[in-house]
């Protein structure tokens, strides 16, 4: 066999995302790309904040001598201090540059965590719907999936992850404001998952993590607070990055934030930084990590966001599709009109409107729509919507 049976295994497990990408190229090709209404990736259309030109051109016309060269594989001091001042400002708690790693992006931070954190064989709590990329981060590093429901408005729901805490879990992820429903967690959620993990770690008698993801933690809508979560629970790692918040997902730059006060830091701090260098991210781009310490506090115009959510769902609502009104995020996650979903992700094709079955994130049933797209494709794509609704019997 040319490749690992494993790999195999989850490129076949993948394979509707490559045939849902060979559908649009499809579709393009015969229709014109304005005719073909995708809505399935995440990739922000909306350019960075202005301050980044501006530091991008500072940095190019005045450059720092050695700045292209390797840092402490931890990052930039001067970086990693601007990150730990905001989330001081946030928490009101004591963060130094030494509470933080800078990464390659989100899911390099992840990937880190996980690699300093499990044994063989250790469990992770992810809770449904998840970011589908998480069972397989997780695999790498020989760890297990176990996948907690959520309730039907996606909060966690307490007594099923109570359930599903046992000696080997080692840690629970969360992702909020949510991939793909847009949810976010308040401060009694977090809270109350604070309350439980804590009685857990007591029962069990070992550590176990929360890890919280938060890319969209600044796009929230209709004056959402997104909590720190490290609030609510000392044993707590978050991992960010800056793809969603900036608009920069090709220049790969998070970071982790780890709480001052987790068991054993020091010993944390130490493997997260060793995993970072020996997992091959070796570093968080240089350039970046310049720009990104003076650009903390500046987000892109969330009010654009808001703008083409309430488009879509007000349409789709009035259509009859059922959701959860999104608090964050630019995904929407109807039910699927149709018991299966990859059904209606086929039917839905026929109208040249392309989304991702719910399956593909441990929820079948529903389906994801990501509107962080042209809003004229958006616009576009509403009588596409309706027909398919008619095509439903859904409309009157």
């Amino acid at each position: 066999m040319a490749i690992s049976k494993k790999i195999e295994g989850f490129l076949s497990a993948a394979s509707w995302i490559r045939k849902m990408f060979e559908e649009g190229e499809r579709l393009r090709a015969i229709y014109g790309a304005d005719k073909v209404f995708d809505f399935t990736l995440g990739n922000p259309d909306v350019e960075p904040p202005e301050k980044f030109r501006e530091e991008l051109k500072n940095l190019a016309g005045s450059p720092i001598p050695g700045m292209h060269r390797y840092m402490s594989n931890a990052g930039y001091p001067e970086t990693r201090a601007a990150v730990a001042e905001v989330l001081a400002e946030e928490s009101g708690l004591p963060f130094k540059a030494g509470h933080v790693v800078m990464t390659v992006g989100a899911g390099g931070a992840l990937n880190v965590v996980l690699k300093t954190l499990l044994d063989e064989g250790d469990e992770v709590i992810v809770l449904k719907p998840y970011f589908v990329e998480y069972r397989f981060y997780i695999d790498n590093h020989s760890g297990k999936t176990v996948v907690a429901p959520t309730g039907p408005d996606f909060l966690p729901d307490l007594e099923a992850l109570d359930r599903a805490i046992n000696p080997k879990t080692k840690a629970v992820i969360i992702n909020s404001p949510n991939n793909p429903t847009g949810v976010v967690y308040g401060k009694n959620v977090l809270n109350g998952l604070g309350e439980l993990l804590s009685r857990k770690e007591k029962e069990l008698g070992r550590v176990i993590y929360l890890i919280s993801d938060e890319p969209y933690a600044k796009i929230t809508y209709d004056g959402t607070d997104v909590p720190s979560v490290f609030l609510s629970y000392r044993n707590s790692i978050v991992v960010n990055s800056h793809s969603k918040d900036l608009a920069l997902p090709g220049e790969r730059i998070g970071y982790i934030a780890v709480h001052p006060e987790i068991d054993s830091l020091d010993l944390v701090m130490e493997g997260l930084v060793f995993a970072n260098r020996t997992l091959g991210f070796v570093n968080a781009p240089a350039l970046m990590q310049r720009i990104v310490a003076k650009l903390q506090r500046e987000t892109v115009d969330i009010e654009d966001y808001r703008a083409k959510r309430d488009l879509l769902y007000n349409h789709l609502t009035s259509l009859g599709f059922e959701m959860v009104k999104p608090q964050g995020a630019f995904y929407l996650f109807p039910k699927s009109p149709l018991p299966d979903d990859l059904e209606f992700v086929r039917l839905a094709q026929k109208h040249n409107i392309l989304v991702v079955p719910g399956a593909g994130f441990g929820q079948a049933g529903y389906f994801r729509i990501a509107y962080c797209i042209d809003r004229q494709i958006i616009q576009n794509s509403l009588p596409a919507w309706t027909a398919l609704a008619g095509e439903l019997g859904m409309t009157k």
